[in-house]
């Protein structure tokens, strides 16, 4: 029986449309021998807007459930996840050629690892790309570096969240994605990085869409208020696990 990677995606009405262009990046990966992924798609509600643009491919599985925001259809999603790893792809998102094989290859060389993370460049709407300033060179990413870096540079990660690939033992035992109305996959990865060692690979592994109906394009995510809430539980959930880590280790 093959091995396999869960690539799990949330998905709304409105990013809906991009999904057969992620469907093609998927198909254009290529996996060692004896390895294959299935795609489980989460609606992050029961619209009738998303059915119609999954593709028909028997490597894939649609499921709706009442709306509860992007990390909460990513964690509903594990349900029907019976692989040994998960990787994320955001609906409106492109996973470049050789990204899963990197990662995989990253975490079957070191058993120590516990999630992987990739170069990322922005796509933008007229199809070129950016890329972000002081990525990490390519290696291991010890454990509680990113949330270092990440309070002193104005609660940003020095890698992207969107393109981690992850134990899924790991990820259940975290318990997913974290109950906040955004920013749910940073506190998921400073969490993995507060209790486990973890890998960067240089390679441009996701393009990351640039379009005005992204959610973290609208006004509600940068409102200063809700932005300090959610950064004080984000680091106060990564500090106890640090700290409950060391006790237990």
């Amino acid at each position: 029986m093959n091995r396999r990677i869960i690539i799990v995606t949330a998905v709304h009405g409105p990013s809906a449309p991009f999904l057969p262009e992620a469907h093609e990046s998927l198909c254009a990966q290529e996996l060692p021998a004896g390895w294959e992924w299935h795609w489980v798609v989460q609606e992050d509600g029961t619209s009738d807007d998303v059915a119609p643009y999954v593709p028909d491919d028997a490597r894939v599985t649609f499921r709706q459930g009442r709306p509860g925001g992007p990390g909460v259809a990513r964690t509903i999603a594990l349900a029907h996840a019976d692989g040994e790893y998960v990787k994320v792809l955001d609906a409106d998102d492109l996973l470049t050629p050789g990204a899963l094989a990197r990662d995989l290859a990253a975490l079957e060389g070191d058993r120590d690892l516990g999630w992987a993370t990739s170069r990322v460049l922005d796509l933008l709407p007229d199809g070129s790309t950016a890329g972000f300033p002081g990525d990490p060179g390519e290696g291991p990413v010890e454990r509680g570096t990113l949330l270092d870096f990440w309070t002193a540079h104005d609660f940003r990660a020095p890698v992207h969240p969107a393109s981690l690939f992850v134990r899924r033992d790991l990820l259940l035992a975290l318990g997913g994605w974290m109950a906040l109305p955004a920013s749910e996959d940073t506190g998921l990865l400073l969490a993995l990085n507060a209790v486990s060692r973890g890998w960067f690979s240089a390679e441009v592994g996701l393009l990351y869409r640039k379009w005005e109906g992204q959610a973290t394009g609208q006004a509600a995510h940068v409102d200063p208020a809700e932005r300090a809430s959610r950064m004080a539980v984000v680091e106060a959930r990564a500090r106890a696990l640090a700290s409950l880590s060391r006790r237990c280790g």
